[in-house]
């Protein structure tokens, strides 16, 4: 039987969640975030504020909406358990979108520079969708060279964010 870390562990099950959907919705909403505010930088501790901001205000909107979804379509109000599941995923977007504060977090005590902090979110983003599109290819049975399209392919997504805003500034 082969051993795996408790890393990798909590990676498969991660994986295994419906959570995937949710923090990929989020890093997409977070990866925009930060190229509109790059045009203007506001200071570090403006964009950490913003990013919080708007996990919270997503996540709400999320669950809202998932609230009056399951309400509307089933004719009863929502159960306990379908709260909590609708919690757990309305954190998992939260999570997406915030995600990138820790670089600007950085930058606000001055560990990196703002300009570094700008680059390695978006950067970061940008691999976090593609290790996310890796990942569901090769679990849904792709070979390396089919996943790693499908990873170049959604990570296209992080990079039209990125190269429309240098077109357009």
């Amino acid at each position: 039987m082969v051993r795996r870390s408790p890393v990798l562990r909590a990676i498969e099950s991660h994986l295994g969640s419906r959570q995937v959907s949710r923090v990929v919705y989020g890093a997409i909403i977070g990866l925009a975030l930060i190229v509109a505010l790059e045009a203007h930088p506001p200071s570090s501790g403006v964009v950490v504020g913003t990013l919080l901001g708007t996990a919270v205000a997503v996540g709400l909107a999320e669950l809202y909406s998932d609230f009056v979804g399951i309400e509307a379509r089933t004719r009863r109000h929502v159960r306990r358990s379908e709260l909590r599941e609708m919690t757990s995923e309305m954190a998992a977007v939260a999570f997406g979108v915030a995600f990138p504060a820790v670089f600007f977090i950085l930058a606000a005590a001055h560990a990196i520079e703002e300009d570094t902090a700008f680059t390695i979110a978006k950067w970061s983003g940008v691999g976090l969708l593609c290790f996310y599109g890796f990942s569901a290819a090769r679990l849904a049975g792709d070979g390396l060279s089919a996943s790693a399209l499908r990873a170049l392919a959604v990570g296209l997504i992080g990079a039209f964010l990125i190269g429309l805003k240098a077109l357009l500034h």
